[in-house]
């Protein structure tokens, strides 16, 4: 005789260092992995807050925090447990047995759509900045190039100045010599 393994359902804190702000897709994605190795169900899933931390953990001194409902089996939460204490990319992550909390808590806590915008807009702004970072870095380096060659110009002409001189002096050292060689 089987006997089916009941879900419950379980709240997921889990704490990334300040560095994956920069890419919450990679983050997210990593929350729905660790879930889905313990064939867990997720029921709502948001980026919660970036905070300072209370002590540096791991030499991070700010953190961004995932918040999530999931359902699992006792098993699949265990195995959960053990990714999350596998994983390199998690500061801290807590997992709790959310049984008693509301669903309207539950479904009011899922912020997926919000973060799949954030990260929209956040690759948008970044885009814009690296293409004016490009302009601009095409025009400095356009000034640098002109400055160069206005440097070469100048110690060509300074060179092209000295080697003048020397030969007015030699034609004037051959002259000297002329006329002293004539007398």
């Amino acid at each position: 005789m089987t006997e089916t393994a009941t879900m419950n359902t379980y709240e997921g804190m889990f704490l990334f260092p300040q560095i994956a702000s920069s890419d919450l897709k990679a983050a997210q994605e990593h929350v729905e992995y660790l879930i889905g190795r313990g064939e867990g169900e997720i029921i709502s899933l948001a980026k919660w807050d970036e905070r300072r931390l209370a002590y540096e953990i791991k030499g991070n001194r700010r953190g961004l925090y995932f918040l999530t409902y999931f359902k699992a089996t006792g098993d699949g939460a265990i195995e959960i447990e053990r990714q999350v204490n596998l994983s390199e990319q998690l500061l801290r992550a807590m997992i709790l047995k959310a049984d008693l909390v509301p669903a309207d808590v539950i479904a009011a806590a899922d912020a997926r759509e919000l973060l799949a915008q954030e990260i929209v807009e956040r690759a948008a702004a970044e885009e814009t900045e690296s293409v004016a970072s490009s302009i601009s870095s095409r025009e400095d380096f356009e000034a640098q190039q002109a400055e160069v060659a206005k440097a070469q110009k100048a110690h060509q002409d300074e060179l092209d100045a000295k080697a003048a001189e020397q030969e007015k002096a030699e034609e004037a050292a051959e002259a000297a010599d002329r006329g002293s060689s004539d007398a």
